[in-house]
């Protein structure tokens, strides 16, 4: 009998441990796999695809928490924090743009962050006219504003690294897609830009530069004005040749795009000659020679018509009197002056059929 309660006793005293190593093992499973759904589950709280994250230069931490947690980004940002600190993110702050997906895991998320993985910011160029203008969309896609931008595209000290000063920077921009990242400085865009600009001035365009008389710059400039006189491609060529006719009798360009460049009005369809006056280093009929700097971004298209400019008789050209936008070119005053009338009445005629059908309406 005492070896049958000595035994029944060993049985339960075995049972309860087994269960309490089960209870144990379930238990740890259990929070190894809440562990893992916190850490790789989804962790965001939006509800659209994506929420940007934009980590300014010099923001620390806790700013970045406090931001999360202003526009609901994450579902706990008690657990971020923990997860945060054994990341040792909190002592990595990286500023930029970053793409928090829709159900992203918060493993996934600090390890984006941590990392410096930014999301690449596109920025289209197809046509500038003014520096103002670039400054402004610059600021418009990047951490730095527009202000700090120009600031530093006034500095020819800062400028001198690239070759231009605060007149001709804007020649080191071609119309392209220029990828960087949001916290990009005004230096290193410029930068990039800059390797672009000395990429397509192969030595042998440079060459055919030098041999209409020019420096990459001034054909820039010129083709800025030849693409403001023209959209029609066959003519690009021979404009540009009137202009470098008349630079080499030391004649004033007389541009009409300059005067509106120089006015900021740059609707303007008729020059009349009380805007020939305007005060303006950029006004080519004040002025000889080329203006201090590009009136536009010109096309690699028209930048070539100039490189590849014929040689022609050409002074003056005005535009067809069939409005077609394409010219008539002349090497006298007295037969551009019969082109020029035919014009000036064709446009007349077209503006007093457009009045008349304002006023029946």
């Amino acid at each position: 009998m005492a070896g049958f309660f000595v035994y029944f006793g060993a049985t339960n005293h075995h049972i309860p441990m087994r269960r309490i190593f089960l209870i144990v093992t379930s238990v740890l499973i259990l929070f190894l796999c809440f562990a893992a759904w916190r850490l790789l589950g989804p962790a965001t709280a939006f509800s659209n695809p994506q929420y940007t994250l934009y980590i300014h230069t010099g923001m620390s931490y806790d700013q970045v928490l406090e931001l999360l947690e202003k526009d609901t980004v994450v579902k706990s940002p008690f657990f971020f924090d923990r997860v945060a600190g054994w990341m040792d993110y909190r002592q990595n702050v990286k500023a930029g743009k970053y793409e928090i997906r829709k159900g992203q895991g918060l493993l996934s998320i600090i390890r984006m962050l941590h990392n410096g993985k930014q999301t690449p910011v596109r920025f289209t160029v197809a046509k500038v006219r003014t520096r103002e203008g670039l400054a402004s969309m610059v600021g418009r896609k990047l951490e730095c504003d527009s202000a700090a931008f120009f600031q530093f595209t006034e500095n020819n000290d800062s400028l001198a690294a690239f070759g231009v000063d605060s007149n001709t920077w804007l020649t080191l921009l071609f119309p392209n897609t220029y990828t960087y990242f949001w916290n990009t400085t005004p230096s290193a865009v410029l930068k990039k830009m800059y390797a672009y600009s000395k990429e397509w001035w192969t030595s042998q365009r440079v060459q055919q530069a030098q041999a209409k008389g020019l420096t990459p710059v001034q054909a820039y400039i010129l083709a800025s004005i030849v693409e403001e006189e023209t959209n029609a491609q066959a003519d690009k060529g021979k404009i540009a040749s009137v202009y470098l006719n008349r630079m080499a009798k030391g004649m004033k360009l007389g541009a009409d795009p300059t005067v509106k460049f120089a006015m900021r009005d740059f609707e303007l369809k008729r020059i009349y000659d009380k805007y020939l006056k305007t005060a303006s280093p950029y006004n080519t009929y004040l002025h000889t020679g080329l203006p201090p700097g590009p009136i536009c971004t010109p096309s690699p298209q028209t930048l070539t018509a100039v490189l590849e400019a014929p040689q022609t008789d050409y002074l003056y050209f005005a535009a067809k009197p069939d409005l077609s936008g394409y010219s008539n070119f002349a090497a006298t005053f007295k037969e551009h002056l019969q082109y020029a009338n035919e014009y000036r009445r064709a446009l007349d005629e077209q503006i007093a059929i457009r009045d008349s059908l304002q006023k029946k309406k």
